[in-house]
């Protein structure tokens, strides 16, 4: 079973297209409502996929977490991460899925600076990404051109050690961290990715760092 996985916050304005278009890739769509005060739980509901719902606004790596659980009760063959903004392709999962089968890989990650050139913002492109590829050397993840790209796709093996204890955006250092201490086998994927809006900014990278750093010491 292909079990696609969509941490959403308030996001009734694309989800619904985004459930609908996974369905033509996946056996089962499931949507984490992450505490949405909008009817992104409603929408994605009626769309198809499962949902399910955390009360209170938790962060994406949890979100997630929920997801792994549900998906290791459910003995899903696959996972894949998606977002629910409508950025993603859903036709770069089957790519994903044939690309872990050649190679032999235990996780495939998404990459926005392999292939074809993306149009990714100035700021983003030359200095929130370099910076969190330190960040994430400086926390022992292994090398990749994109950490923090939400677009992965994992089988049984990957899904059991990939157990997430950050709660927000630090899960993206987090995986990473997991795979080279697990051994885990990986490769990258160019895939297409739409931006409709701006994303993290600099903040969103400082917070990233201090809950890596509290994660470490406590």
């Amino acid at each position: 079973m292909i079990m696609i996985l969509v941490p959403a916050h308030n996001e009734a304005k694309t989800i619904e297209n985004v459930v609908k278009q996974l369905l033509f890739v996946g056996d089962k769509v499931v949507v984490i409502d992450d505490g949405s005060t909008d009817d992104t739980a409603l929408l994605a509901g009626n769309a198809g996929a499962t949902v399910l719902r955390h009360t209170l606004n938790r962060g994406q790596g949890a979100a997630l977490e929920t997801g792994h659980t549900y998906a290791r009760q459910s003995n899903a063959d696959f996972v894949v991460h998606f977002d629910a903004d409508g950025q993603f392709d859903f036709r770069d999962i089957p790519r994903a899925l044939a690309s872990m089968k050649e190679k032999n890989v235990d996780i495939i990650l998404g990459s926005r600076f392999l292939g074809k050139e993306q149009k990714i913002p100035w700021l983003k492109r030359a200095v929130i990404l370099p910076f969190a590829r330190n960040i994430d050397r400086l926390f022992g993840s292994v090398s990749l051109s994109d950490a923090h790209n939400g677009f992965r796709v994992m089988n049984q093996r990957a899904l059991n050690f990939i157990q997430l204890t950050q709660d927000r955006m630090a899960h993206a250092t987090e995986i990473p961290q997991l795979i080279r201490r697990y051994n885990l086998r990986y490769a990258e994927l160019p895939i297409s990715v739409s931006y409709h809006e701006f994303g993290q900014g600099p903040i969103g990278g400082f917070r990233i760092v201090r809950d890596l750093l509290v994660g470490k010491f406590m």
